[in-house]
């Protein structure tokens, strides 16, 4: 008992590690004072702002970059919202997608070409081109080339552009009044491959689609593996992320645009697709899942395209390809 007494009674040692500070009032004032006001957004290294603005400097500081911005980022630039950009610089690959991306004056960082090249036209034009324009031009083995295109089929060429700028949903419908034709969008719902939204922008581009539209969340955004498949149309054809699809629907519907989905299951057939000649707007939805059922709401028609009942559904590129080519035949 006595040896419990004493423990209750112990005390500690002033300035152990758990005994009583003699002065605490000022000690924990350091804690209490102020870092300084917050640092702007594009001065965290973690904020996404700070990676816009050093892809921004880069481009600017890359020859033949500064003072001439994509005609995509100027058009995004004149918008009623402006632009969004993707958050990382892409590698283009390919004699075709990187000839295209070139003529069409998308600021490049680096030009890449294999050692002991086999020259063509397209490998000629593609070097003047980068010359003329001041890019930095490296010549690099066959594996280096393998490496930055991840694998990819590049036919020893590649380059890398600074991240991508989509426009906003209205930019659309500008760029068609400046072209004095009827609009004529294609809008993906829920196509998350590349490839596919790749495919779309190689039809949209050639039967004359002012824009394609794409979600912003869960869906294919313009990476190098769409590049590569539009085979370059995505230098010409502008894309647009919509925040939210079905908002962007109706918003196109209130300005007189009609809206026209794809899907196996709709009751007109393509041959005869309404509304072609009007302003209009193509919805494509995904290959197993079709229209979602909000996009389907929105729509003014839903057509099909007759196939072999062999053959379950057409994937997206093909499908838009094929009504493009009826909306610009009856255009015709």
């Amino acid at each position: 008992m006595a040896g419990n007494s004493q423990r209750r009674g112990a005390t500690r040692t002033p300035g152990s590690k758990k005994g009583a500070r003699v002065g605490t009032g000022g000690h924990s004032r350091r804690a209490l004072e102020g870092k300084g006001p917050t640092p702007k957004a594009e001065d965290r290294p973690y904020h996404v702002a700070h990676k816009r603005k050093l892809a921004a400097e880069q481009a600017a500081a890359a020859p033949g970059g500064s003072g001439r911005p994509s005609p995509r980022a100027a058009r995004g630039a004149q918008g009623k919202r402006g632009g969004k950009t993707s958050s990382t610089h892409e590698i283009v690959s390919g004699r075709n997608s990187v000839l295209e991306a070139l003529r069409a004056g998308i600021p490049v960082a680096t030009v890449y070409l294999a050692a002991r090249l086999e020259a063509d036209d397209r490998t000629r034009e593609i070097i003047s081109i980068a010359a003329d324009s001041g890019y930095p031009l490296l010549e690099v083995g066959r594996a280096e080339i393998d490496r930055l295109t991840d694998g990819a089929v590049h036919q020893g060429v590649a380059i890398q552009v600074p991240p991508y700028e989509y426009l906003d949903p209205d930019d659309l419908l500008d760029t068609a009044e400046s072209s004095a034709t009827a609009p004529l969008v294609v809008a993906l719902d829920g196509i998350t491959d590349p490839r596919n939204l790749g495919a779309v922008l190689r039809s949209a581009g050639a039967f004359g689609a002012h824009g394609v539209l794409v979600p912003e969340r869960r869906a294919a955004g313009v990476t190098a593996a769409a590049w590569k498949v539009s085979a370059g149309a995505a230098a010409r054809v502008p894309v647009a992320r919509a925040t939210n699809l079905t908002r962007a629907l109706q918003d196109y519907r209130r300005a007189g645009v009609f809206v026209v989905g794809l899907d196996a299951g709709g009751d007109v057939p393509l041959s005869g697709l309404p509304f072609a000649a009007d302003p209009l707007v193509l919805v494509v939805g995904s290959e197993g899942k079709g229209l979602s059922r909000l996009v389907r709401e929105q729509c003014d028609a839903i057509v099909s395209i007759p196939i072999a009942s062999a053959v379950e559904s057409l994937n997206a590129g093909v499908a838009a390809g094929i009504a493009l080519y009826e909306v610009a035949r009856q255009r015709a």
